[in-house]
């Protein structure tokens, strides 16, 4: 199946697919089911809670802004055959969906925040449970339009950081398949490359899930740019050699202090670029902001299943009964990150968000 381009005007200087959507009728939250890639696009239509929280859970839906999108609609559609009950039965059916839906994934901060507006607009409206399904349907598809534009504007706010030439350091994926719109830590370089500027590409495998060499490499060659990849350990002699010119990542939540969670690689990349004094830039939509986080030490950190590490194509890498710690995510401390850049301007520490 050939990936549709996405169709929104303003992301137009790439080829990028949309991760996340509604279906056509808009019974169902269409996603690309992102374990498949890069052999195989499928497509997936998720209807019921379970199908949500196991899209979510498994990756097949990822990247901090994509599973806020997703949980969002996915809540809407997972209530809506039942409006026809009564309505303190379906207030809560929906927080009951809600709290489901934002347990399966507690490090990324982005999917508690839209599941949270969509419960405060229930509270918000009436008593029929109509009405209430119409608003937080709007609502779902707002935070995916105001996601779209995010990414745009995180992109405009970071191009001067990717001048011709450049050779950028990528981990994880943080491009469309991981939002609504262009990415982020993406977003200038698809910008950079519309714009002409010649830049080159590095992007870590990202171990154990490889979400590096399958969707970000997938992702960039797709759309024409030069793109290279590498194992995870092999970074910082690329760095010492002479080969990044600057570091680009999302993240999953950052801290009131500018400490950032993002996948579990991040922290050594950071550690490796300030060595060699190359700047480290993340990026992120606002909605990734925590204020009521205080700092890094703060953000609750997913542990993943030991089997992620253990096998490899269903096959056992490591002995039986070994031991695993396999945390998602890692925390990079503001100290080693040269700028955070959102929707709303480019930050340096001090870090103070409230502007």
């Amino acid at each position: 199946m050939t990936p549709p381009a996405l169709t929104n005007p303003d992301d137009a200087p790439a080829a990028v697919v949309t991760a996340v959507d509604w279906t056509a009728d808009g019974t169902a939250v269409r996603i690309v089911d992102q374990t498949r890639l890069p052999a195989d696009f499928v497509t997936l239509e998720l209807r019921t809670v379970e199908e949500i929280c196991e899209a979510i859970s498994a990756l097949r839906v990822r990247g901090a802004p994509a599973i806020g999108i997703a949980g969002a609609m996915g809540l809407v559609v997972a209530v809506a055959p039942f409006v026809d009950e009564s309505i303190d039965r379906f207030r809560w059916r929906v927080a009951g969906a809600a709290e489901r839906i934002g347990a399966t994934r507690p490090t990324a901060v982005n999917l508690r925040w839209a599941l949270d507006r969509l419960l405060r607009r229930m509270v918000d409206t009436g008593d029929d449970p109509g009405t209430i399904l119409a608003v937080i349907r709007a609502e779902a598809t707002s935070i995916r339009d105001e996601d779209r534009r995010m990414c745009r504007e995180i992109g405009e706010n970071a191009l001067h950081l990717v001048p011709d030439g450049a050779r950028v350091l990528t981990h994880c994926n943080a491009g469309a398949l991981a939002t609504g719109g262009i990415g982020t830590a993406l977003a200038p370089l698809y910008l950079a490359h519309a714009a002409g500027r010649r830049i080159q590409v590095f992007v870590d495998e990202t171990r154990p899930l490889l979400q590096g060499s399958r969707l970000t490499a997938w992702e960039l060659q797709r759309a024409g740019i030069d793109v290279t990849v590498l194992c995870d350990g092999m970074a910082a002699s690329l760095m010492a050699a002479g080969g990044v010119d600057l570091c680009v990542v999302g993240a999953d939540r950052i801290a009131a202090n500018g400490d950032v969670a993002n996948k579990v690689g991040t922290f050594g990349v950071a550690l490796a670029a300030r060595h060699h004094r190359i700047p480290f830039h993340v990026l992120a939509p606002s909605s990734t902001l925590d204020p009521a986080t205080p700092d890094g030490a703060r953000i609750p950190i997913e542990q993943r299943a030991a089997r992620e590490l253990t096998h490899v194509a269903g096959r056992r890498m490591a002995p039986d009964g070994v031991q695993v710690y396999n945390p998602a995510f890692d925390v990079t401390p503001a100290s080693l990150v040269t700028a955070i850049v959102t929707d709303r301007g480019l930050f340096r520490a001090p870090y103070d968000f409230s502007t």
